[in-house]
């Protein structure tokens, strides 16, 4: 027998279950990509179905209606108004909450206008006893004009019989629930006359949304059919009044509610959680624990990966012969895997506690909380989570920002998130600090570096909220910006949902952004490694003749020969070649070939500089800091490393854009290398003037 395949959608309002009827029916088999030319998430399913079918099963953003105001709704419209689309669903399975049918079914009776086989799915009938709520699925399966799966994603209840309604799709009924012509019906006389083979609600959709459908001129359309916007608008309006005057008819007699046997206590806990001062004091003290966690629970998986791929990087340079295939695994391609699988204990922590968090129906309070003051600064109350989890690293917070919905908002908060101080920037922060800022007591009690390292953190946001305002006013986008935030009802999280979410998001990066940054690691090896006439390729020699009259033991003379490359390889050539633009920052070629370096990674910095000044052990912290403080300039006999200098560095670090991963993971999240490009350049023109004028006050 053969197979056949199904399209199905998944259609819903947020916080309905919708995602998790789709893991329920999916399990891991599943792909996480973009549509085409934009930035919202595309997740599509497989699933095996009784009578040998298999369906492809799309989780479609979202949504609240097919009256688009966000780019996820749009993206709902044009895939069901477009039937060339090879994921034109054969069925729709729309996801509602038993306890908000009344608002879930706006969408629903929108849908079956399309005339779409339609199932409905009540979800989480878990909560009907507790919520004293009970349904009369015969009468609403007449009046809905479809069949009902009555499910608990949570508990797996009523999943086989939802396959069983799928492949069955053929005998659900194309009958709208209500007529589109209630809405004006002169209009939509003289609009199916025009055009007498369409669907009125196709062309009423293509005349008022901003989407695109392939078989009409919708000029056409729009132009024969004009009305003004506010006209539009009032039509939109009495068409939601309509429909849900029709949703509360049925509900009427379908759904009742018995109060008296509801034992809720939701309304208690959200006066606490979003409360004007304990709101922000709880929502402060959990990420508190949560980043105490990401950074303590993370170390050991890093400190084990880390070594991990130091011992393999050492282990092929020993045992395979000596040769450029073996450089390049033993220097560029183990690093470079090395410095993407890093990330990961991070990544997948931080999104298991903002999985954990919304699962819960906490995340929704939070950003009902921190909407009024980043609103402000043109960001979204959505925008506190990827900024603060930046401290930790900016490459996950980044992905973090896909919850935000409106365009705008997401790309400033992408844009700025590398502002916060993450903890790639520490081993910088630390040397620098340590090397410039005397260990004093401030008032007898506060350690004055200690100060310092916070007085960057500090820095470090208030620039990402100075730049997120400038941004909001500098950038022109076409953005509605509005606010809707739904209230879940607390529940605990469904770790089956978590795991694959921690999963999916991780793979992503890996796979995304670890391509680019294992590209970028090799080019960086292969600069470093190589470079042209014999000041490189007879450094041996020139080592020899410098110090004929003085000895040196095998780890010295190694040092020197490997200073004399790096300096005359093709990133030293890059450093001499740079050192005048960032001589009056006070700094010197060395430092030019470490600011070069640690583009691949910050903290690659203190390790480039612990070569070039011949150091064997780059983890012997005070003989790097020893060697950094009798550095002296030829032509002045002053330290390098002065307060100045110091200073210098230090805000250069805390505004520069020198990290590839994050440049590569926002081109991943906005679809486009102009973005990234910009940020590039605005933070990198930051940093260089602010070190500037810094260098040239203090020296």
């Amino acid at each position: 027998m053969s197979v056949q395949n199904i399209n199905v959608a998944l259609i819903g309002n947020p916080n309905t279950g919708k995602t998790s009827v789709f893991n329920q029916l999916t399990g891991l088999n599943q792909q996480v990509g973009n549509y085409p030319g934009i930035t919202v998430e595309k997740k599509m399913g497989f699933c095996k179905l009784p009578n040998n079918v298999k369906a492809n099963i799309l989780d479609l953003p979202g949504t609240y209606s097919l009256n688009a105001s966000s780019m996820d709704e749009s993206v709902v419209i044009e895939l069901l108004l477009n039937k060339n689309d090879k994921l034109y669903p054969d069925v729709a399975v729309v996801v509602t909450d038993v306890e908000n049918l009344k608002r879930n079914l706006l969408i629903y009776t929108q849908i079956k206008d399309l005339e779409i086989p339609t199932i409905l799915v009540i979800n989480m009938s878990d909560r009907m006893e507790r919520k004293g709520i009970s349904l009369d699925i015969p009468y609403l399966e007449e009046k809905l004009k479809t069949k009902i799966a009555l499910v608990s994603s949570r508990k797996g209840l009523g999943i086989e019989e939802l396959k069983e309604l799928i492949v069955s799709y053929k005998n659900i009924t194309h009958e709208p629930c209500l007529n589109a012509s209630v809405i004006d019906p002169e209009y939509f006389e003289k609009l199916q006359k025009a055009f007498p083979n369409q669907l009125m609600y196709k062309l009423w959709l293509v005349i008022t949304q901003d989407v695109n459908f392939l078989n009409l001129d919708r000029n056409e359309i729009r132009g024969t059919f004009t009305k003004s916007h506010s006209e539009l608008k009032r039509l939109q309006q009495k068409e939601t009044i309509k429909r849900y005057q029709f949703i509360n008819d049925v509900l009427k007699e379908g759904l009742k509610v018995d109060t008296s046997m509801a034992k809720d206590i939701r309304a208690k806990i959200d006066r606490v959680l979003t409360h004007k001062v304990f709101g922000y004091v709880i929502f402060f003290a959990i990420l508190f624990l949560i980043f105490q966690s990401i950074f303590s629970w993370s170390t050991i998986p890093m400190d084990f990966i880390d070594s991990t791929f130091a011992s393999l990087s050492s282990w092929v340079a020993a045992e395979l012969p000596s040769g450029i295939l073996t450089d390049l695994l033993s220097q560029g391609i183990i690093p470079g895997i090395g410095g993407v699988i890093i990330f990961i204990p991070q990544i997948a922590f931080l999104f298991l506690f903002i999985s954990i968090l919304e699962e819960s129906g906490y995340m929704s309070r939070v950003v009902f909380l921190m909407d009024k003051i980043m609103r402000r600064f043109g960001l979204s109350g959505k925008s506190v989570v990827p900024l603060i989890s930046g401290t930790a690293c900016a490459i996950p917070a980044i992905m973090a920002t896909r919850n935000i919905e409106n365009w705008k908002e997401r790309l400033i908060t992408i844009l700025v998130t590398p502002f916060t101080t993450c903890s790639a920037r520490l081993p910088v922060y630390a040397i620098i600090i340590s090397l410039v800022i005397p260990s004093k007591r401030v008032f007898g009690v506060l350690n004055l570096q200690g100060l310092t390292l916070m007085s960057l953190y500090v820095l470090g946001f208030f620039m990402a909220i100075l730049s997120a305002y400038i941004l909001n006013k500098v950038l022109k986008l076409e953005s509605k910006t509005y606010f809707v935030v739904e209230m879940p009802s607390y529940k605990m999280p469904l770790f089956k949902n978590v795991g694959i979410n921690v999963v999916e998001k991780t793979k992503a990066f890996v796979l995304g952004a670890g391509k680019i940054i294992l590209a970028i690691s090799v080019i960086l090896w292969f600069l470093a490694s190589y470079g042209p006439g014999k000041e490189f390729n007879d450094a041996e020699t020139i080592v020899k003749e410098r110090f004929v009259n003085t000895t040196l033991d095998e780890t010295q003379f190694e040092n020197e020969v490997n200073s004399q490359k790096l300096e005359n390889s093709y990133i030293g050539l890059m450093g001499r070649a740079i050192e005048p633009a960032i001589q009056p920052l006070g700094y010197d070629w060395k430092i030019g070939i470490a600011l070069i370096s640690s583009f691949a990674a910050r903290e690659v910095f203190v390790g480039t500089l612990a070569t070039i000044y011949s150091v064997g052990d780059t983890d012997n912290e005070s003989t790097i800091k020893s060697k950094m403080q009798a550095e002296i300039r030829p032509d002045t006999g002053k330290k390098v490393f002065d307060f100045a200098t110091g200073i210098s560095l230090l805000l250069f670090y805390a505004f520069a854009m020198q990290c590839a991963s994050t440049l590569a993971i926002t081109k991943k999240e906005t679809n486009s290398w102009k973005w990234p490009a910009m940020q590039l350049v605005f933070m990198s023109g930051l940093a260089y003037f602010t070190a500037l004028i810094a260098y040239q006050l203090l020296k």
